[in-house]
This record gives structure tokens, C-alpha cells and sequence, in this order.
């Protein structure tokens, strides 16, 4: 007896009843409020069971449905984080994929998997101008900075004839509005992070090449070794895109490896190719599908020049994984440039979705959100209330409420810290927050194929709204 098996038919039945959920979700999304309902407390209340002895399909299933209640709504005014909205056909191919259970590790473990990967990726690296470019799908730009860092430790710290690897302090470099995960990537490789360089940046938030030259070369004069220049392309505060050609000098002058982290911005260069001049100069190369190609959680990718410098980082197998053959087809393994070796078929949803809708669909979408940025660029300008606090080079918008203007620095902090809190607590808007010039400020991050002028609309409307609920201003 199978305990655990169905039928097809009773398979189709169950997909059938969880699609009418999704449905269900999906029809008034819209008109949700985007915050998760009820509590911390409450929710964890609602969700806590001891493991059941046995099974129940009926309360599994209304389990389904009070996870879709109590999930955050991602509708069409959501524009919290650097966080794609979930393309629909993207989330029905994923059931296929869970259904076929692929380990993505060798050809020989998933021929068609494998297949459609290189494949995909090969599309992601030609439509951003890295034509020439290999690759892999990662869990998310995180990983791929960290795996992009790995390549440049191996390819810069090799060993040298007698096997001895160099001593010296190696440092990599990176600007001050760099992600995170670049400080978090540098600790975990071992190189210190105390040995991350930040480099200075202009009006506009990016980094400034001379700078960058500067510290490289007094850097040198104590004996550090450049290791690696990390360049943003769409820095998550503000979306500023460092200038690329100029760093690429650079880093070249110094012999150091050159990672782009694009994980917010590469991919927009689908639809503005002059804006990413420099991409192809990269070494490598962190984007995101699940950003700016909608599609859902995980799917990110890692862009290289040299597949060869990936197996120097990666590649260390056991025989029990040893391919059979020597086809260069069927020969192929991932795990060699990876530092997975389980890895889930990430690419059938980016696959299915890039050919159920096209690529002209997705230059559209990503052109639709640089508008609204622009659009809610323009509302905020022409509100004396409000100040926009950096250039809008992508999408994300920067402002703070300003009020009648005769409130101190601090106070407006405050104000602002209030206002965030209490609009995001009506749910009608969600948006996030950043530090810049040591003042706080809102931020709307617009990654999202739902929204509509109407939504980039209500942005303002809300905020000044939350201002007179919070009683920090007289009533504009």
C-alpha cells in the first residue's frame, strides 16, 4: 500500500481546487491591502499546530487558503523593495517544475533541465549586450556576488609554480552605496572585510573613477594587492548606475578583476541598451530574473566571461558525480561552476515565460516601470510638500515629506519615520526607506508589472494623507 501517492486524477482534482485559491487571490488583489493581516502574535497563533498524526485534505486545504489571506498583498501599489511582482505563467510553469523534481546538477541527472538553463541563460546574456558571456542560475544576486567574488579570489590569488599561493593583503573595492551582500561576500571568502575598499561617490550616487584610482594606487604604494573592483548597476538606495567604461579602465590599469553587481538594474538593459554601456567589460556579472523579469522567487544568475575561471572557483568532485562520457554535450556538469550541487529547475518558469509572452513583452513592461518613476517624479516636484532627494536614474524614487519646511532636520527624520510607518499600516501604498546625505527619506521602488498611473497616483495622495493622520503638520 502507497501512503503517500495519488492518482493522476486525484492530482488534477487537488491542482485544480489550489488553482481556484490562486484565483481567487489573484481576482482581487487589486483591492487588497497590501500589509499581512492581523498581528505577529496572531498570525503565529492562527498557523501554530502540533504534526498531525493523520492526514486531513480538507483542513490542509483551508490552510492554503489562510495562507493566502495572511500573505503580504504584492498588487500593483506595492513598491517596497527591489522585488519583482510574480509573472502568473512564471508561478504555473514552477508546479511543473516541483511535479518534475529535477536535480539540475549534471546533464546526466536532467538532460532536458540542463538544456533549457544554458539556453535561457544564453538568451539573458545576448539581450543585455553579453552576448559572449556563459553562466547559471542562482538563488539571487546575493549568491551570485558571492560565487562573482570566489571567481576573482581564485583567478587573482592563484597558486604560483611551486604551488604557493600568494601572501600579500588583497582588497577589494566597491562605492559606498554598494549592496550588502558585497561586505557579507567578502567575510565569507575569507578575504576580510576589513580589506573592503569603500570608494567615494558623487551628487549622483555613483562612484567616481578617480577616486576609485586613487585608493588603488596609494593602496599599492602599502602593499595591497587590488583583488577586485565591484561596480553597481542600479544601486538599491537610489538606482544610481555607476559610470562602467571609466571604472573598467580602472580596474584593467590595476589587473583586478571587475564584478558588476546588477542585480537591480542590469536586466533593464532590455529595454535601454545605450544606458548600460560597459556591461561586456565585466568579468562578471550578478542580475536578478525575479527582479525586473517578474518572475518569482528564486531566480537570479550569474553572468561570466571565462567558464574556465568559474571550475577554478567551483570545481572539486567527487567520483560518486564523475560524468560517463566525454560528449561535450552530455558531459556538461553545473556543479563544477557552482557553489550548489542541489539545485531546484529554476530556469522552466523563466523559460515558459519568456516564450509565452516574448521578450518585446518585457521591454514593454520595464519601460512602463521607468515611466511611472518618472511620473511619480514629476507628482512629488510639483507638490511644495514634498522633496525629491535624489535623480531618478531607474526606478527608484527618493523624497521625504517637507511639510511647510520649518521643521529641523531631526524632526523631519522623525515625521518622515511616522509617515512611512502609519501609510504602511493603512495598506493602500507600501513603500520603504533610505538614508541619504544622513537624512531619512521614503522611497518607492517600482519593479512591478501590475501598476498602473492610477497606482503611481495614489503615492502622493497617501503620504500626505499619513502626514496629517501622524498631527506632526498643520493640515496641508
Amino acid at each position: 500500500m502507497n501512503f503517500i501517492d495519488m492518482s493522476p486524477e486525484e492530482f488534477c482534482e487537488l491542482v485544480e481546487r489550489v488553482s481556484r485559491i490562486a484565483g481567487d487571490y489573484l481576482k482581487d488583489l487589486s483591492e487588497r491591502a497590501i500589509p499581512a493581516k492581523g498581528t505577529g502574535a496572531e498570525i503565529e497563533q492562527k498557523f501554530r499546530h502540533t504534526p498531525p498524526e493523520k492526514g486531513d485534505p480538507e483542513e490542509a486545504l483551508r490552510g492554503l487558503r489562510d495562507t493566502a489571506l495572511y500573505s503580504r498583498a504584492q498588487n500593483g501599489r506595492f513598491f517596497g523593495y527591489v522585488l519583482g511582482s510574480g509573472e502568473p505563467a512564471a508561478a504555473i510553469a514552477d508546479l511543473l517544475c516541483s511535479v518534475l523534481n529535477q536535480n539540475v546538477t549534471a546533464w546526466r541527472s536532467s538532460p532536458a533541465a540542463v538544456t533549457i538553463e544554458k539556453e535561457v541563460v544564453g538568451w539573458i546574456a545576448q539581450a543585455i549586450g553579453c552576448d559572449q558571456f556563459a553562466g547559471i542560475l542562482t538563488g539571487g544576486g546575493s549568491s551570485a556576488n558571492l560565487m562573482g567574488l570566489a571567481m576573482a579570489r581564485e583567478a587573482k590569488l592563484a597558486a604560483n609554480e611551486c604551488g604557493v599561493r600568494a601572501t600579500a593583503p588583497h582588497a577589494v573595492y566597491a562605492s559606498t552605496e554598494a549592496h550588502m551582500s558585497i561586505s557579507k561576500a567578502v567575510g565569507l571568502l575569507g578575504i576580510g572585510r576589513e580589506n573592503l575598499k569603500l570608494v567615494r561617490v558623487d551628487e549622483r550616487f555613483r562612484m567616481i573613477p578617480d577616486a576609485l584610482e586613487e585608493r588603488m594606487r596609494r593602496d599599492k604604494e602599502l602593499g595591497i594587492v587590488p583583488l577586485a573592483v565591484v561596480t553597481t548597476a542600479g544601486t538599491v538606495n537610489t538606482g544610481a548606475l555607476d559610470p562602467l567604461p571609466e571604472i573598467a579602465q580602472v580596474a584593467a590599469n590595476h589587473r583586478a578583476w571587475l564584478h558588476v553587481d546588477g542585480s537591480y538594474g542590469a536586466l533593464a538593459a532590455i529595454a535601454l541598451p545605450g544606458k548600460f554601456a560597459g556591461l561586456a567589460k565585466a568579468d562578471s556579472l550578478a542580475l536578478d530574473p525575479h527582479k525586473w523579469l517578474y518572475q518569482p522567487l528564486d531566480c537570479g544568475c550569474l553572468l561570466h566571461r571565462d567558464p574556465q575561471a568559474a571550475r577554478a572557483a567551483f570545481a572539486h568532485s567527487g567520483d560518486y558525480v564523475r560524468p560517463f562520457g566525454q560528449d561535450p554535450i552530455e558531459s556538461h556538469v553545473y556543479f563544477e561552476e557552482s557553489i550548489e550541487l542541489s539545485r531546484r529547475f529554476r530556469a522552466l518558469k523563466l523559460w515558459f515565460s519568456l516564450r509565452y509572452h516574448g521578450l518585446e513583452s518585457f521591454r514593454e513592461s520595464i519601460k512602463k516601470d521607468l515611466l511611472h518613476a518618472q511620473r511619480l517624479g514629476s507628482l512629488i516636484e510639483r507638490t511644495s510638500e514634498l522633496e525629491l532627494m535624489a535623480p531618478i536614474e531607474l526606478t527608484a524614487v527618493c523624497f521625504r515629506y517637507v511639510g511647510d519646511r520649518n521643521s529641523t532636520s531631526p524632526e523631519l527624520d522623525q515625521i518622515n519615520f511616522d509617515i512611512l510607518r502609519r501609510m504602511n499600516e493603512r495598506g493602500r501604498v507600501y513603500l520603504s526607506n533610505a538614508t541619504l546625505h544622513s537624512k531619512f527619506c521614503l522611497r518607492a521602488c517600482i519593479v512591478n508589472h501590475r501598476t498602473t498611473d492610477s497606482d503611481i497616483d495614489e503615492v502622493v495622495s497617501e503620504v500626505l494623507s499619513a502626514a496629517r493622520e501622524v498631527r506632526t503638520v498643520s493640515p496641508p
